[in-house]
């Protein structure tokens, strides 16, 4: 049975806009939507939605066809080895003998509703072909349960796996995914916080000693993680469910040929086509370095400029200005990058969504390297080694100031004696480890809000305003019944609501792990800034999820997919940049002071080589002792495959198949027995084999044969002792 709550059963919401589309093919449109549901089962009920807009609500109508869907569902795990023991035949016993949760009912809804006719489904992708008027298809929020949920996690501070049980029963394994790995980050994050701190008033800033500690501790949280993917894979039965891959619509195959194993046909697109494809993104790495490096930099150089080098009127205010201009073109040059890396990783004709998925978030995170990181390695490789060589050549940017500068001496920059400010490095550091994280928070959390506030404000006043001038200020709900107006005004909202991303927040805590493990050394109080925000950040996402975004739809998953690669790779470059800042500031933090003479190239290189090969030795012993310690996770998979042996075995050979056989009574060796055995032995030929195993009849002869055998061949020695 369908669970129930506020929804009046409903489980998938259809919106169905027709603002462009005249009024025939709207109806057709619509006509051709509602028997493609009918056909998979599923029963639908139309209200009038808003702008032109309707609302179909979409239940299961045909239990027996739910029941089928599910057992398809789990046979094919069973036959991936997702699930350790074949589903019961009988598809009603399937139900029966393993209750569904509410994500996985949704999930099997909307996969009915989306995926191919071929494969029993309606085929109803939004927004495309035959269905571009529909324009989402969306679950409805359990508020009962959303409401407790947020009460309870804003009185805990850590998150037991049950808490995470239940976001997986409600939302899915790709949700909850995201919420156990900030979790685990978050209660990892203790030590390096209460480390960071004694460092920070004990050891000070760029301590080899932290740099070391905080090496071995993003090694261990890497490692450990990728172990508690598998524990909870185990947990939730969706171990190598990465292996059941869904078809792109847009893949394009160039030829069919024959599996010579299963003799299906299969569609080809030549790898070593799309390795030539997958090549074009050389040049964009370089177009996205160039492009964001130099925005970027020119607002470096122009701040360092205003800053340090201009000491006319309006400084205190001029100093903004880069700051302006990366807030403004930034994000606008970023989208655009992005846009190209869409078509690019489109261009490249991925066959499965997994693949799509993961090629176009390494991309993204090319982008989210280069906007997030480089600001600090320009200040901490090139102003802080170099800044005396390149200064007297910030006069470029003079232009900036020039309108507000009295005379030129106020622009002309200084050929000698000029001295960089050796804090700038640590002020960038405290401003990307908590300014931004409160300002992105800020972002987040509170605009949506003020954002749906507004436009609800809009909307209730252009409706009085056409109630006044004689209109239908509120056709929208005049239609409604009144048991179902409060129900429908909710929908209606949620309808307008932004989709739920969850790379986007996964990407978020990746980036910060980066700024953990590649710049903690100059600031040791970084990880004391990240386990506040994430504390924060766990519950802020939770409400997100319940208030600011549409429901997700529950997806599968058994790891945090590429994310996990990324940071392998942040943890490994923070072996090489945290070695490379501990020299340049190891004396007493002031760095090479702008001159490059006084860094001893060999030793830096040296230093850089015995940390990333500490690094590589660290993270195998760390490996090999993760692998040795075991896991409820892991325990549970051995007692499930020990369970299916057992019942194979005992289906094969019966429930007796290990007793032992039963003893043969003793007979007495008698001359009427000798002689119907040789009367038996002359009547079927017999030779030196058949003679062989019919000397002795039973185990238990055989047992008294060798002990008088025993007795006969003992040495002296051993027959005085007995």
């Amino acid at each position: 049975m369908a669970p129930k709550n506020l929804n009046f059963g409903v489980e998938h919401v259809l919106t169905y806009r027709f603002t462009d589309t005249n009024n025939v093919e709207a109806q057709d449109g619509f006509t051709a939507l509602m028997q493609a549901l009918y056909r998979v089962g599923l029963a639908t009920e139309v209200r009038n939605g808003d702008n032109c807009c309707l609302l179909v609500f979409v239940k299961v109508g045909s239990e027996k066809r739910f029941a089928h869907e599910v057992y398809r569902s789990r046979v094919k795990d069973w036959l991936h080895g997702v699930r350790a023991a074949e589903p019961a035949r009988e598809t009603q016993n399937t139900l029966a003998g393993e209750s569904l949760t509410e994500a996985e009912r949704l999930r099997i809804i909307h996969h009915l509703i989306t995926s191919p006719r071929e494969d029993g489904g309606a085929g109803i992708i939004p927004k495309e072909g035959q269905w571009k008027n529909v324009e989402s298809i969306f679950p409805l929020h359990n508020h009962t349960f959303n409401k407790d949920w947020i009460k309870k996690w804003s009185t805990m501070t850590f998150l037991k796996v049950e808490d995470l049980d239940q976001i997986r029963d409600r939302f899915g394994e790709k949700v909850a995914y995201y919420f156990a790995f900030t979790q685990s980050y978050f209660a990892f994050l203790v030590f390096p916080a209460t480390f960071g701190f004694a460092s920070w008033v004990i050891l000070g800033s760029f301590s080899p000693i932290y740099a070391l500690v905080n090496g071995l501790w993003c090694v261990t949280f890497v490692e450990y993680w990728q172990r508690q993917e598998v524990d909870l894979g185990v947990r939730w039965g969706v171990k190598g469910v990465s292996s059941i891959q869904q078809k792109r619509r847009e893949f394009k195959h160039e030829k069919e040929v024959r599996d010579p194993v299963t003799g299906e046909t299969v569609q080809i697109f030549p790898a070593t086509k799309r390795l030539s494809r997958q090549l074009l993104q050389v040049p964009f790495a370089c177009l996205a370095v160039l492009a964001l490096g130099t925005l970027i930099a020119t607002c470096f150089g122009i701040e360092i400029f205003l800053s340090e080098v201009y000491n006319g009127p309006g400084q205190s205010l001029l100093v903004f200005l880069p700051t302006g201009l990366l807030t403004t073109l930034v994000p606008t040059l970023t989208t655009m990058l992005t846009s190209v890396a869409t078509r690019l990783n489109d261009y490249e004709n991925w066959e499965t969504y997994e693949n799509y998925e993961s090629a176009l978030t390494q991309k993204i995170f090319v982008l989210n390297f280069i906007t997030s990181y480089l600001p600090i390695f320009l200040t901490a490789f090139v102003y802080v080694p170099f800044g005396s060589l390149i200064v007297p050549y910030l006069d470029i940017f003079s232009l900036t100031a020039k309108p507000f500068a009295q005379n030129e001496k106020q622009l002309q920059t200084p050929n000698t004696g000029f001295v960089i400010n050796p804090s700038r490095l640590k002020k960038q550091v405290i401003y990307f480890t908590v300014t931004a994280q409160i300002v992105n928070f800020a972002l987040e959390t509170i605009m949506p809000y003020v954002k749906r506030q507004g436009f609800s404000k809009y909307q209730q006043m252009k409706s009085e305003r056409a109630a006044k001038k004689g209109g239908a200020g509120s056709g929208v709900t005049i239609d409604d019944v009144p048991e179902e107006a409060e129900f429908l005004r909710r929908v209606r909202k949620e309808a307008e609501l932004d989709v739920y991303d969850v790379a986007t927040d996964l990407r978020e805590m990746v980036v910060q792990f980066g700024y953990l493990s590649l710049f903690s050394v100059i600031w040791p109080l970084t990880p004391v800034s990240f386990i506040v925000n994430n504390w924060v950040e766990l519950r802020s996402d939770a409400v997100k999820i319940c208030v600011e975004m549409q429901r997700p739809t529950p997806q599968r998953a058994d790891t945090i997919g590429p994310w996990l690669d990324s940071l392998q790779f942040l943890t490994w470059l923070g072996s090489i940049t945290t070695a490379a800042l501990a020299y340049l500031f190891s004396n007493d933090g002031m760095g090479p002071d702008g001159t490059p003479a006084t860094i001893q190239g060999w030793a830096l290189l040296l230093t850089i080589f015995f940390s990333e090969h500490t690094y590589l030795i660290v993270r195998w012993a760390v490996r090999l002792a993760v692998s040795k310690i075991d896991s409820p996770g892991m325990e549970k998979e051995r007692a499930e495959r020990f369970t299916v042996r057992k019942r194979y075995l005992q289906d094969a050979l019966g429930h007796d198949f290990l007793d032992v056989p039963p003893a043969h009574h003793e007979e007495r060796i008698t001359r009427e027995l000798l002689e119907e055995d040789a009367r038996q032995s002359t009547l079927r030929t017999s030779g030196p084999q058949d003679h062989f195993w019919s000397r002795q009849k039973s185990w238990e002869e055989s047992a008294r044969v060798g002990a008088k055998l025993i007795e006969k061949m003992a040495p002296k020695e051993s027959k005085k002792a007995q």
